[in-house]
């Protein structure tokens, strides 16, 4: 047994490898999860470190909890004004679309790989669902983002398309191991998981929110102590009940991001970084667990699968899924090619390896030869495909402020950014003169990229971005003054 210090050094190490080496992700344009998962290989029992790691059960545990924080923080971090509008699309590649995906190779791999019927579905299952962090970072790395309601689009779908392909390949393994189960109690299992999913994380995730603002800590790091137990309850009473626990952790997330509650900001850069330490080594140890010369044999396989997944399967299920959407076809066919596969994949390629599947084993490494090829093939193109495509937008960087607020209990002051329009009726005027609310005070304006503390004398200019300190009561007043328009002079 290796001793503890040994662990603990090998591991802290493998870390700061993987976020020296995630540096050339930025220049490159290579998804950071390749970077990460070929640290894994090089530090296995086939690579240069020698590490020799076998346990896939530990793998998947290691894996599960992973998620369990990442898709906390997803949630966390999406604004629902942003991705409401595009809640039926997603849905429906949430769910349809995944569907078509895993039957589409499925049927391939039975027709073309010779597989048997089950264990092509397994194989479509297990690679039916996308990472969108992947392709967020590519984008990022190159500055560009995407037009309309694409960005949040494929944020929500990414978020919501886990849990789905978690429960065909549950379903697709409980046919294949548990005699008697029938395609209609598959269909009662879906229903009861999605169903006690969106329950659990809706109520569950309010109850959180709730509980934030009544605790009375002295100590502000109990907070985030509490929020990760609370992520990780809400996974195990939910999977404990036959929910789906990915579902309500991705909404619990959701709903606490956007509410208010204490320690908010402090909460959202805590979980950012904690879901990148998750990230990291959830990849880190899927890469262990691969051993490279046992993917040479699948490589015809896996790319045959890979070239289809990404040509035939995914833009089949994507213009299926929104044929009733108002999307541009060049804006479907973005989405059909930017369906990048993540550590998910990976993460439910062990589960097969557990339950003892024969041809389980073959699966995983098709599964991570599939991550591999995606990543490269289609991670290096997004850039060029949207440029192509007409769909680039500039990419805009999360504006930092020297000022935070956090809010205290009974208080309903809130610190709210506001960008003066153009040709706004209070552009050219001194804030002595606006008739601001008397529970309102502007504490900061940017502009041109420079911040400053206004007086009552200062000139509003068109495009100023500031920050108001206001009451509940008071926004709306605040709203109207700052954002109207002049008014046009009769001729």
């Amino acid at each position: 047994m290796i001793p503890i210090e040994y662990v603990i050094l090998i591991g802290s190490l493998l870390i700061i490898l993987s976020i020296g080496v995630a540096r050339l992700s930025e220049n490159l344009g290579v998804p950071v999860l390749l970077l990460f998962l070929g640290i894994g290989m090089m530090a296995g029992s086939e690579g240069p470190g020698g590490i020799y790691f076998d346990d896939a059960a530990l793998a998947q545990a290691i894996g599960v909890m992973a998620l369990i924080f990442i898709l906390f923080a997803g949630g966390l971090d999406t604004r629902w004004p942003e991705v409401k509008p595009t809640v039926w699309q997603a849905t429906s590649l949430a769910t349809l679309g995944v569907l078509l995906t895993a039957v589409l190779v499925g049927l391939f791999a039975f027709y073309v790989l010779k597989l048997s019927l089950i264990s092509g579905l397994l194989l479509g299952a297990i690679v039916s669902s996308t990472d969108a962090a992947a392709v967020f970072s590519v984008l990022r790395s190159r500055s560009i983002s995407l037009r309309g309601q694409l960005k949040p689009l494929l944020e929500l779908e990414s978020g919501s398309n886990d849990p789905m392909a978690v429960f065909l390949t549950v379903g697709i393994l409980q046919l294949m191991t548990i005699p008697g189960t029938s395609l209609g109690s598959i269909a009662v299992l879906f229903a009861v998981q999605m169903g006690l999913g969106i329950v659990f994380g809706l109520g569950l995730g309010k109850l959180m929110v709730l509980m934030f603002n009544h605790m009375k800590s002295a100590y502000e790091g109990f907070y985030p102590v509490f929020a990760m137990a609370a992520a990780s309850f809400i996974y195990g009473s939910t999977a404990a009940c036959g929910g789906s626990g990915f579902l309500a952790v991705y909404i619990a997330g959701l709903i606490a991001g956007n509410s208010e509650f204490i320690h908010k900001k402090s909460m959202l850069r805590f979980f950012d970084g904690f879901a990148w330490l998750s990230q990291i080594t959830m990849f880190l140890t899927l890469g262990l667990l691969v051993f490279p010369s046992r993917i040479i044999p699948v490589i015809g396989v896996g790319l045959a699968c890979s070239f289809f997944l990404m040509l035939i399967a995914r833009p089949v299920g994507v213009l299926i899924s929104l044929l009733f959407a108002r999307l541009q076809w060049r804006e479907k066919v973005l989405v059909s090619w930017v369906g990048l596969r993540g550590a998910v994949p990976i993460v439910l390629a062990t589960f097969p390896l557990l339950a003892g599947i024969p041809e389980a084993e073959s699966i995983f490494h098709v599964v991570f030869f599939i991550v591999l090829t995606s990543a490269l093939f289609q991670g290096w193109s997004i850039p060029a495909v949207a440029r192509l495509l007409g769909l680039q937008a500039p990419f805009e960087r999360k504006q930092r402020y020297p000022i935070e607020y956090a809010p205290v209990e009974g208080d309903d002051t809130r610190l709210e950014e506001l960008v003066i329009p153009f040709d706004a009726a209070v552009a050219g005027r001194p804030l002595v003169e606006l008739g601001l609310p008397r529970d309102a005070l502007i504490v900061l304006v940017s502009r041109n990229g420079s911040f400053f503390v206004p007086g009552g004398g200062t000139v509003l200019e068109e495009g100023d971005i500031v920050q108001v300190l206001v009451s509940a009561t008071g926004l709306p007043e605040v709203r109207e003054i700052l954002l109207s328009l002049k008014e046009e002079e009769p001729e």
